[in-house]
C-alpha cells in the first residue's frame, strides 16, 4: 500500500497536517487522525485538514477538519488557512479567489503575500456570526437572540459567559486577567451539558478598544497558542457588547490574528498567516495498524 503523503503547517503555532483525501486512509479516519497528530508517535498536530477535489462549481475542494482526538470540527480559521497555504504551495490553487467547502459552509481565500512558500497570508471570509441559543447551540431556560453574561453552573461555583457560533461553537469569558485556573475551567465548560455539541471555550481580556488578548482551551484539542474561530468569536462578542471597535487585534500566545466584523453585510474577515513546516510520508502500515488497535 502507498504511504500517504502529508504537508504541516502552522497558523501562530497552531499547527495542522493537511492532506488529500487517498484510499489508504480508509474510510474511518479517526484513528488515523488520532495517530498522526500524536506529540510522541506520529508527526504532531493540533488537527488535520483532509482536502477533497470538487469541481469548482460551488467550491473548489472540500475541506473536513478533524480534532486530534478523533473528532469532526465544522470548521477551523487556522486548519483552513493551512489548507489553503498548501493548496497554493503544491501548485493546485494560484490563491486568488480559492473557496472551501466546510461543515460550516463555503470559505473564501484570498492570498495577500506569498513569502519564498514558506509563509503565506491570507484574507478569509467566514460567514456571519450567529447569536441566538439554539444556532449555538446552547442550552437556556428559553431561546434567546444573543446568549449574552449567561450564568453557568461548575460544580459550587457560577460563572458568566457569553456565546456566539462562527463556523464553531465559542464561549467567552470576560476576564481582568489570566490569574485564574482557566485550564481548569475551560476543560469543564467544553463538556457542560448545556453545550451538546461542546464548545471552545476562550478568555478574554480587553487592552483597549483596538485589541484584546486571549487563552484558549479548544474543544477536542485542549489548550492551543492560538485558534481562528477563537479569535473571531472573542472579537465578535467584545463588539457586540460594546468592549472594542467592529475591527480588532486578537493576541494570544502564538501570535495577533486580525478580525473585521464588517458594518456593511455583517461577514466576519479574518487575517493570519500560515508557514510551512515540513512535509513528509506517512506510512500506510502504520495507519493498518492503528485501525486495528
Amino acid at each position: 500500500m502507498t504511504d500517504i503523503p502529508f504537508t504541516k503547517f502552522h497558523g501562530f503555532e497552531n499547527d495542522y497536517i493537511v492532506l488529500e483525501r487517498t484510499p489508504a486512509i480508509g474510510k474511518d479516519t479517526s484513528q488515523f487522525v488520532r495517530a498522526i497528530c500524536d506529540r510522541h508517535i506520529g508527526a504532531g498536530a493540533d488537527g488535520v485538514a483532509l482536502l477533497s477535489k470538487l469541481d469548482g462549481d460551488i467550491a473548489d475542494y472540500d475541506c473536513e477538519i478533524i480534532n486530534p482526538d478523533g473528532s469532526i470540527a465544522t470548521f477551523s480559521g487556522n486548519g483552513t488557512r493551512c489548507a489553503a497555504a498548501h493548496l497554493v504551495k503544491a501548485g493546485r490553487s494560484t490563491g486568488e479567489d480559492l473557496r472551501l467547502r466546510t461543515r460550516s459552509g463555503i470559505k473564501s481565500f484570498a492570498l495577500l503575500k506569498n513569502d519564498n512558500d514558506v509563509i503565506f497570508d491570507f484574507a478569509s471570509e467566514i460567514g456571519r456570526p450567529k447569536f441566538s441559543s439554539s444556532e449555538i447551540p446552547m442550552i437556556t431556560a428559553r431561546e434567546v437572540d444573543a446568549v449574552v453574561n449567561e450564568p453557568i453552573a461548575i460544580g459550587d461555583s457560577t460563572l458568566t459567559i457569553s456565546a456566539v457560533n462562527v463556523g464553531n461553537p465559542v464561549a467567552c469569558m470576560f476576564v481582568p486577567d489570566f490569574e485564574l485556573d482557566w485550564r481548569a475551567i475551560g476543560p469543564r465548560i467544553e463538556s457542560h451539558e448545556r453545550f451538546p455539541s461542546r464548545v471552545n471555550m476562550v478568555f478574554v481580556r480587553i487592552v483597549d478598544r483596538q485589541n484584546i488578548e486571549i487563552r484558549i482551551w479548544e474543544r477536542g484539542a485542549g489548550e492551543t497558542s492560538a485558534s481562528g474561530t477563537c479569535s473571531v468569536g472573542a472579537a465578535v462578542l467584545s463588539a457586540l457588547q460594546l468592549k472594542t471597535e467592529r475591527r480588532v487585534d486578537v493576541h494570544s500566545p502564538g501570535g495577533i490574528t486580525k478580525v473585521d466584523w464588517r458594518t456593511a453585510d455583517d461577514e466576519v474577515v479574518i487575517t493570519g498567516s500560515a508557514e510551512f513546516v515540513y512535509s513528509g510520508l506517512w506510512p500506510a502500515a502504520a495507519t493498518r495498524s492503528a485501525r486495528k488497535s
